[in-house]
């Protein structure tokens, strides 16, 4: 089946991966990017060759995740263009690196905005649309780090990202009784293939980080973090895995999608943690009378 589809943060990464292979399936992909007529004036001309040179359906949209208007307007082309939208991918998001007490609260404010308080913008213009259709996909791209192991100097994105996986979950039992489907795809550390780690935002505090490279117990540590980390993914580690990933799961049957999928080629351990911790959440709702929560109301 086509689907109308939305991804956020297509300009690059894991979003302009999965929205090339979702358009190869088949379905009807508008990149969501912001700064289409700057900074990523490049990435929309790439998306109109891309689509033009495969002969798929696959179009950019201008759709700034920090701006509720913006969110709003671009939700609004998409429905007016289809007439629907079935599937909402929320996969924006930005990485930084260094020790967490050089970060400013600000910074915090603003990771947080991209990577948790933008699903709330997204999700505040389109869930109307699918509540009215009663029927509708949720994907959000989560992370390995929310659960697993955590190494030093990641702390403000693990603590967004592991945000917005609590969100994640907590929208699953809402959503159902709409018929809204909720799949959490959960990336490990993909060091190479994107430029998640080079592109990471560093803290605005360089005395306080300085100190930090400076002392005894911690010189060279960020560029030992950074090594150890890479050391534990393997040679053959494809990040278009994460894209295929999402295609498989917006191409199964309704009602037939996991709630999660791990791609996570350093087996940091996530998948484990994550399986006992919806285990223990499904069994509380099934305890509290609340069990039809776990699976979308199929609605005719």
């Amino acid at each position: 089946m086509k689907n109308i589809i939305v991804i956020t943060g297509a300009s690059s990464g894991f979003g302009a991966l999965a929205a090339r292979a979702l358009a190869r399936a088949g379905h009807t992909v508008y990149a969501g990017m912001r700064q289409t007529t700057g900074r990523n004036a490049p990435q929309l001309k790439d998306v109109k060759e891309y689509a033009a040179a495969h002969g798929v359906d696959l179009r950019a949209i201008e759709l700034d995740v920090l701006s509720q208007e913006s969110v709003d307007a671009a939700i609004k082309t998409i429905i007016s263009e289809n007439g629907r939208l079935d599937v909402v991918i929320h996969n924006a998001g930005h990485m930084v690196f260094g020790p967490a007490e050089a970060f400013t609260p600000e910074q915090l404010t603003q990771l947080y905005d991209t990577n948790v308080l933008s699903t709330q913008r997204v999700n505040r213009a389109a869930l109307p649309h699918l509540r009215a259709q009663e029927k509708g996909l949720i994907v959000w791209v989560s992370s390995s780090s929310t659960r697993g192991g955590t190494p030093p100097y990641l702390a403000p994105y693990f603590a967004a990202k592991a945000a917005m996986d609590a969100l994640a979950v907590s929208y699953a039992g809402e959503l159902a009784h709409w018929g809204i489907e909720t799949s959490i795809i959960v990336p490990g550390a993909f060091t190479s293939g994107t430029s998640h780690f080079k592109n990471a935002g560093s803290p605005n505090d360089k005395a306080r980080a300085a100190e930090y490279d400076s002392s005894a117990y911690s010189g060279g540590f960020a560029d030992k973090i950074q090594k150890s980390l890479a050391a534990t993914v393997p040679p053959d580690a494809d990040v278009a895995a994460v894209a295929d990933a999402i295609v498989k799961v917006v191409d199964m049957p309704f009602g037939k999608r996991p709630f999660r999928i791990h791609i996570d080629p350093a087996q940091d351990g996530c998948e484990v943690v994550n399986a006992v911790a919806d285990r223990i959440r499904a069994e509380f709702l099934r305890r509290i009378g609340l069990g039809d929560l776990l699976a979308p109301r199929v609605n005719d």
